[in-house]
């Protein structure tokens, strides 16, 4: 006889196994990650090999083998995907010690004349305020500041001249933001001085002071062509909003950022993001500019600079800060137009599979592994959506296996793979939000797979949308829809199968498909909550702090303590020593400001600061140098559960 638990044997083994191991490991350790990375890999095969000897369906000209034949290589064609991902998170690279050794070797050379560029289209001017007064107040004693404009606003010009930057314009939008770099370029070509690199910012994406100083460093090398930088963002994405954890879960480009691109650099294989980056000017003009054949130009601007000997390096500091998409509209057309950049690249001559192309054989490993990312893990999670379904309600046999079996073989590597993960990226990467916001975007990834590999030329760069009025709560209907039509349909084939057409056949086999579903219906239900997007009230974000702040009186200058500060305004700890609506002048972090007192509350009061150009322009620069910014260290999962469970029953 069979006990119930001993098919959770081997997953409970490897679960313990999994915790007397990974305490005495160093995540930062080649070796260590080798190990975890090796042992994933035995579960995976082990479970690979059960998949294809012992759970297809009897061969024969049915619909149940063809089904189970093609669901079979898309599971083989993902598993393949996890194995390129775990060769590649089995390195890691850390420039920074590099940067440190380079420095007394940058500091005895003449300062190279950096031109950096600020790229806008339609972003307002409180954005790009922020970005030119940041830019400006870099700590690096040769540069010049370009506002790129591609909307020609009058406006904007002016501003510029009044925040020490030059400005530039075009007649037309060809080839968008990749177009607006290149018209730049033969700009600077031209002038008397060139420069000896060039940076590029995003409208939104404000530079710390030690950006230049930190990143120029890593060009000791003739052969490095370009290093880029990590994106932070100081305001949550819509997956933290709307599932109220900001708190708790990282935005989900901190797995990418802190993880991968980390990952790829130790490979060589690290690549240009667009904004916060930095390129070696005379091979930029030799490649002919950024790439105008892609939406995706940044990536591509690496490997045609590949293509002529130049590397990218990675520093994996937190030296510019950004905005993330702040609605989910938003935040899906920007990962549908980097995959539909990306597959316009597979397509052209610096793809993966082409003849023409130069490009070693781990550059295009990478690739191919970001084109499994795209192209198969997504269409991947629908078929995981139906595949259920489609057995409780058709009895379609796609896994001829029974819930022991499938706990015995898929469980261990699960757990394993998902311990693994977990370690290497400090829970940056845990199962069911991950699965969430793949799921959020699937729509839209798989719409851009197939136009961009179907249709790669002619496609237009659409623009990620900053700003704009956040105040009221409204729901996303058309993805609503398609999440609540498949909770549906799962509520449905769990309720047709057990209580409506109960069937001893397909009741003896349907432990896998139940579980199936209902795990499925989780991830749905969270992806619905997603779906509802969640006001935004402040103008501007607001941090936690207890640091001193100066009031000045007719008495003389009185100490208080923040509680939290934004760029434009503050809460200060204590009684007001002036009713409200009185202007004072204050000290902070060394800078003096003038403020006005706007709410008096019980132990507390509130601050607004002065709205000249002057002072905004000091608080900017005040809050982007301050602790206020800081970069992602860990996830508790516990936290992210309980988070996750008061937003989905409060």
């Amino acid at each position: 006889m069979i006990e119930w638990t001993d098919p959770l044997a081997p997953a409970l083994a490897t679960f313990a196994l999994a915790m007397m191991v990974v305490p005495w490991l160093d995540r930062d350790h080649v070796l260590s990650r080798q190990i975890m990375a090796a042992v994933t890999f035995a579960f995976l095969l082990r479970y690979a090999l059960w998949r294809v000897f012992e759970t297809l369906p009897a061969a024969g000209l049915t619909v149940h083998f063809f089904a189970g034949l093609l669901f079979l290589a898309i599971e083989l064609t993902c598993l393949l995907a996890a194995s390129l991902g775990l060769v590649f998170l089995s390195r890691t690279k850390n420039r920074t010690v590099e940067v440190e050794a380079n420095q007394g070797w940058f500091a005895a050379q003449a300062p190279p004349l950096v031109d950096v560029l600020i790229c806008t289209y339609n972003e307002d001017q409180t954005i790009l305020e922020r970005t030119m007064a940041g830019a400006t107040g870099i700590d690096y004693p040769n540069f010049r500041v370009w506002v790129l404009d591609d909307g020609r606003r009058p406006w904007l010009e002016d501003l510029a001249g009044r925040l020490g930057c030059k400005y530039l314009t075009r007649p037309d939008n060809a080839h968008a933001k990749a177009g607006n770099i290149n018209h730049a370029l033969a700009h600077l070509s031209a002038l008397p001085e060139r420069p000896d690199f060039v940076s590029i910012l995003d409208a939104d994406f404000v530079p710390l002071p030690q950006f230049l100083s930190r990143a120029l460093c890593l060009f000791r090398e003739p052969g490095v062509g370009l290093v880029q930088t990590p994106q932070h963002f100081i305001n949550p994405d819509p997956i933290q909003t709307n599932l109220a954890v900001t708190r708790v879960w990282p935005d989900e480009q901190r797995y990418f950022f802190d993880v991968i691109m980390a990952s790829k650099d130790a490979w060589g294989a690290a690549f240009c993001c667009g904004t916060s980056s930095v390129i070696r000017f005379d091979p930029l003009v030799r490649i002919g500019g950024f790439p105008t054949d892609s939406v995706t130009e940044d990536y591509l601007l690496t490997l045609r600079l590949k293509e002529f000997g130049y590397t990218t390096s990675y520093l994996n500091e937190a030296l510019t800060f950004g905005l993330a998409p702040e609605g989910l509209k938003e935040y899906i057309t920007q990962r549908g137009r980097w995959c539909l950049g990306f597959m316009q690249i597979v397509r052209g001559r610096s793809g993966p599979f082409s003849r023409t192309s130069s490009l070693n054989f781990i550059d295009r490993l990478s690739l191919f592994d970001s084109f499994l990312g795209w192209a198969v893990v997504y269409p991947a999670r629908v078929l995981g959506l139906l595949l259920p379904l489609l057995y409780l309600l058709f009895g379609l046999h796609i896994v001829e296996t029974d819930l022991s079996s499938t706990l015995e073989h898929f469980l261990p590597f699960f757990l394993w793979q998902m311990v693994t993960l977990g370690w290497i990226s400090q829970g940056r990467s845990l199962p069911i939000m991950s699965d969430v916001s793949q799921v959020i975007a699937t729509p839209a990834i798989i719409k851009a797979v197939f136009v961009g590999l179907a249709r790669p030329k002619g496609q237009k760069f659409k623009v990620t949308a900053k700003g704009g009025d956040r105040d009221l709560r409204f729901v996303e209907w058309p993805l609503l829809r398609i999440f609540a039509a498949l909770i549906a349909l799962n509520l449905s084939a769990i309720t047709y199968a057990f209580a409506i057409d109960v069937r001893g056949d397909l009741l003896t086999n349907a432990g896998v498909a139940l579980i199936w579903c209902w795990y499925n219906l989780a991830i749905l239900a969270i992806t619905c909550f997603i779906c509802v997007e969640q006001p935004r009230h402040r103008k501007a974000e607001r941090f936690p702090t207890n640091e001193a702040i100066g009031i000045d009186l007719d008495g003389g200058s009185e100490s208080y303590h923040l509680i939290d500060i934004s760029i434009s305004g503050a809460r200060i700890e204590g009684t007001s020593p002036v009713p409200a609506g009185t202007t004072l002048s204050c000290t902070i972090r060394g800078r003096t400001v003038d403020a006005t007192v706007v709410r008096c509350l019980g132990g507390s009061f509130a601050i607004k600061f002065d709205e000249s150009l002057n002072v905004r322009v000091t608080m900017i620069r005040a809050f982007y140098t301050g602790r206020y910014l800081e970069a992602f260290h860990g996830v508790n999962p516990t936290d992210v559960g309980r988070a996750v469970v008061q937003r989905v029953f409060s």
